[in-house]
This record gives C-alpha cells, structure tokens and sequence, in this order.
C-alpha cells in the first residue's frame, strides 16, 4: 500500500514569517508520526527560507519514521546528508533561488554527475536515492541507469488537468509507470497532490510506493487540524488501493 510522507516545509515558512520558534517543527514532526504519518520529508534550500540544516539536524534526533530529505546535490547538501544519514534522499534539479520544484531531472544530460552523487550517498550513507522526474520513460531509463533506486513522478501537471480530463492527465504518468517497473525501479509521486487527485492516481498507478504531500496538506490542516487531515489523506490512500 501507498506510504504517506508528510512534508513539513510549508510548518517552517509559517515559523520563519514571524521569528521565533512557533509553530515548532520538530515537534510537529512528532505529531504527524503519532497521528499516522508513515515519513516526515524536507526539502532545505541555500536561502534557508523555510526548513534550515539546523532543523535537519534536529529532526534527525526524532524522527522514527523514514527520513526523507530532498535537494540540490551540492555539496553542502551532501554533506549535510552524510551527516544526518537518512534512509531516503530525494535529488531535485532546482536551482537555489527556485520558489518551488517545477521540472524534473534531463537525467540522460546529467548523468555523469548525477551517477557520481548517487555513488557518494551510497558510500556514505547507504540510503535510497530517488531523482525527482518528469513523466518520461526515456528520462527513467537513464534514472536507472546513474544509480537510483527510485524515481519520483513530478505530478503537478497530472494535478493541473486532473479537474478537467483525469483520463488524459494521468496517460503519461502510466506510461511513466511501465517504464519504472520494467527497469527495476521503485516509483514514488509529489507535488501539488491532494485529497481531491491522490485517489485517482493511486487507483491508476497502484505501483506508487510513497507520496510526499507538503503544501495541500498542511492547508487542509488549517481547516480540518493536522490530526483530522492525516487520518483523511491515509483513508484516502487505502480506500483507493482497496478499490483497485
């Protein structure tokens, strides 16, 4: 069944508008597990705008779920995964003043590069590598062949024309999918997922091992409450995947 990684990037930049320490991250991190959260994921940029290292490094003491971190792979970046030793790095193209991810890996383009970070993680830390990707089964063959033990569907576009054509919207990600499992890959999916698409794509792509669901969550959590809106997303989840 489809794992619920809960991103808490959106719980930082809330922190950060005002100063201070509310709402406290690693707490919240905390509640999301106790409440039913299978993974807690970051994303940590150069500006520190929202997650810093310095909650990377706090969260590492506490959580108990799977760690998942995501990023650039500079080599602060890098460095900092040596360090905290998580069970999944989640590598993404951004560029450092980006406001949000938009695009996935040019995997054949970056392959070199994206090759020797993955053998680093892998010496180092020994974790999962997933590259962050757009729907393309040619892009998840050379995915397969730097090193990676994932990709991660960049599904903004599925949630984009979900409203209007979910059939269409979801073609590629199938095709996507294929490509995945024949190449041996495990298949995870994020960006802009909610409680209105995430059952459809989960009903289509069953091979979806994790979702990591950041910003319409954290905003269903202003009006159900944090605990509500785990407990819907992880019924949504096993709802459709009961229904396959």
């Amino acid at each position: 069944m489809t794992r619920l990684s809960v991103n808490i990037n959106k719980v930082a930049t809330l922190r950060n508008a005002r100063g201070g320490k509310i709402p406290d991250v690693v707490q919240f991190a905390q509640d999301c597990e106790r409440f039913g959260a299978e993974g807690i994921t970051v994303h940590p940029r150069p500006d520190e705008r929202h997650i810093r290292y310095s909650d990377v490094r706090a969260l590492k003491e506490v959580v108990t779920t799977e760690f998942n971190i995501e990023g650039y792979p500079s080599d602060d970046f890098l460095l900092l995964i040596e360090a905290i030793q998580p069970q999944q790095v989640t590598l993404v193209p951004d560029p450092p003043g980006a406001i949000t991810s938009s695009f996935g890996w040019d995997a054949q383009t970056h392959f070199q590069m994206l090759s020797s970070c993955i053998g680093r993680i892998q010496d180092k830390t020994g974790a999962r590598v997933s590259l962050f990707v757009d729907p393309n089964p040619l892009q998840i063959e050379w995915c397969k062949r730097a090193g990676a033990h994932r990709v991660e569907l960049y599904t903004e576009p599925f949630a984009t024309h979900f409203p209007t054509d979910p059939h269409a919207a979801v073609a590629s990600y199938l095709e996507a999918a294929k490509a995945a499992v024949e190449v041996g890959l495990g298949l995870n999916a994020g960006h802009d997922l909610s409680l209105h698409n995430l059952p459809f794509l989960i009903k289509q792509i069953p091979e979806i091992e994790e979702v990591s669901i950041g910003h319409a969550l954290i905003a269903d959590a202003l009006y159900y409450g944090i605990e509500n809106t785990i407990r819907l997303y992880l019924n949504a989840i096993r709802t459709a995947s009961l229904s396959q």
